[in-house]
């Protein structure tokens, strides 16, 4: 029986789009997947403020009745503005080892950007800067940060043959943590901020990180501006992920720097590990997933480091091994002994020569492709 592409459009196959890799990564030790609730809410856009500046489109492949492989595709506004260029964006993809189901995926996607007036789609990647991006090609025998992604290793085969070339790579790293913190690192941060009339913030509770909230976002837009595939992030969008975020942060592994004038200038956001508890929430926070979800942060064995951004008139001053010393007390006073980087762009070389004086494995690549029509 022939391939059916059929598009998305209730919620019922919305539920279908995101139970496939489910059913896919059955009983794969490395794949971590995400809660089901926060996917089905991207997807619709009565809950998702990034459909105020994208149009999108969602497709489901069947084979025989059963579900094989889905594909979305999203025209970006804000991001077309920014590059200048009609680029329409891939995502979501996943599919059985067919060429004749990825081929008919990739065609319906391409055929809706074409009508849309794109000419060119590049991808994977997702509404925005804080959505998933890249498409894993190195590092498939480790286990990915809630933050990174899982494919598998046949998907590169299937963007070759359909055309689609390199177009960058994000690399990330593992760090072997240091027992203690360093004495060198905490002189040469106490010096920076003595210099610039520095202060950090620690956090125990949420309660005093809310006031900061904003204040990060608004350093997270100035410092990823200029970076590939990023945007400045409108506020209602800002506010959609604070309030999907912040509830899961553990305050502890927050540090932010304040300057002269109590303004904030620069953070960093890590995050215990939840990549095994999320495995065993096995996408839902109920009955037992969200038990599985406040364990791993109350008891932390390793941590991701999620975000870093410093000001942008302040990125070449040292502050980021200001916050690493902070984040790092912590770290050992929880005797944590690696951390998990998320992508950084292969060309920015300020920010991957920061865990470069760390020991550290360059273990995980994930690659954007780009096809002109």
């Amino acid at each position: 029986m022939s391939i059916q592409i059929v598009e998305v459009q209730n919620q019922n196959q919305r539920k279908a789009f995101v139970n496939l890799p489910f059913r896919l990564y059955k009983n794969n030790e490395f794949w971590v997947p995400p809660l089901k609730s926060g996917e089905l809410e991207l997807l619709m856009p009565e809950k998702n403020p990034a459909f105020d500046f994208c149009k999108a489109k969602f497709w489901l492949a069947y084979e025989n009745g059963k579900a094989v492989g889905r594909i979305g595709a999203i025209v970006n506004d804000l991001s077309i503005q920014k590059q200048g260029e009609k680029i329409g964006r891939i995502t979501r993809m996943e599919f059985i080892d067919s060429y004749e189901v990825s081929e008919k995926l990739f065609s319906v996607a391409e055929e809706w950007l074409k009508s849309e007036g794109m000419i060119g789609v590049n991808g994977p990647l997702g509404f925005s800067n804080l959505d998933h991006a890249g498409l894993l090609i190195e590092g498939h025998e480790w286990l990915p940060s809630m933050a990174s992604d899982y494919h598998f290793a046949y998907y590169e085969n299937h963007f070759k043959i359909l055309a689609y070339e390199k177009e960058i790579d994000w690399l990330e790293f593992r760090i072997s943590l240091p027992k203690e913190t360093p004495k060198k690192a905490g002189r040469v941060a106490e010096l920076i901020k003595k210099r610039y009339g520095l202060q950090t913030v620690n956090f125990v509770t949420k309660k005093e990180l809310e006031p900061y909230k904003e204040k990060i976002f608004k350093v997270f837009n100035d410092a990823f501006s200029d970076l590939f595939g990023t945007f400045k992030l409108p506020e209602k969008l800002i506010r959609f992920y604070i309030s999907k975020y912040f509830p899961i942060l553990n305050p502890r592994y927050v540090k932010i720097i304040l300057d002269k004038e109590d303004k904030l200038v620069g953070f960093i956001i890590a995050l215990p590990s939840l990549s095994k508890a999320l495995q065993k929430a096995k996408g839902k926070l109920f009955p037992f997933g969200w038990w599985h979800l406040r364990k791993a942060l109350k008891y932390p064995v390793e941590m991701d480091l999620m975000l870093t951004g410093i000001d942008h008139d302040c990125q070449k001053l040292g502050f980021v091994s200001i916050l690493m010393n902070e984040l790092l007390k912590t770290a050992n006073g929880d005797g944590l002994k690696f951390a998990e980087t998320t992508g950084m762009l292969e060309n920015n070389h300020v920010a991957i020569q920061i865990w470069k004086s760390f020991d550290h494995i360059q273990h995980k690549r994930k690659r954007c492709y780009r096809k002109m029509f």
